[in-house]
């Protein structure tokens, strides 16, 4: 991650806590990061030198119409300066900092079905308090591969319960 793209999330971020915005900036940033994934084409075009600063301007303010007027600021700012293609790792910045905030951290559970509510809520009570935080907000990932059970992951670690790493690693035993 990018030394400016981590000092544009910061600024956003004092500016959100300011205004008492922080979580309505990092939805709105969420869906930024969404649209850009879900269509290159348009990630392309906004980034694109040969677009006018004004087009980009309005490009952005038509695209992004609903989201909060301070990340439309921050928007503009880094279109006019030529550094949307930081926008990926300032928003990961970002999140970060709002994680940090909350006393939150994300985390991916694949499993082989969607798991309830219940579920969800009891993993994220249980993990959470092993790396010292408050809560987990948890995406569920579905992987048929696994077989059965879970493999979770906050940042880089791994807690992977699956049926398919148990007969890997009996397999690997057996064989020797």
């Amino acid at each position: 991650m990018s030394q400016v793209a981590e000092r544009y999330a910061s600024a956003l971020f004092q500016v959100a806590k300011e205004h008492n915005v922080t979580l309505e900036i990092e939805k709105d940033l969420r869906e930024v990061r969404k649209v850009f994934k879900m269509t290159p084409e348009l990630y392309q075009l906004i980034v694109s030198p040969k677009v006018s600063a004004d087009k980009r301007t309005n490009l952005i303010n038509e695209v992004f119409q609903g989201a909060n007027h301070y990340l439309i600021n921050t928007l503009q700012m880094l279109g006019e300066r030529r550094r949307i293609n930081i926008i990926s790792d300032m928003a990961q910045s970002y999140i970060q900092l709002s994680n940090e905030e909350q006393g939150i951290e994300d985390a991916v559970v694949y499993s082989t079905r969607p798991l309830t509510e219940e579920e969800t809520a009891s993993l994220s009570t249980a993990f959470a308090k092993s790396i010292g935080k408050n809560s987990l907000r948890i995406e569920n990932v579905i992987d048929p591969s696994l077989i059965g059970g879970l493999r979770l992951q906050i940042g880089n670690r791994i807690y992977d319960s699956s049926v398919s790493t148990k007969l890997a690693r009996l397999q690997r035993q057996l064989i020797g």
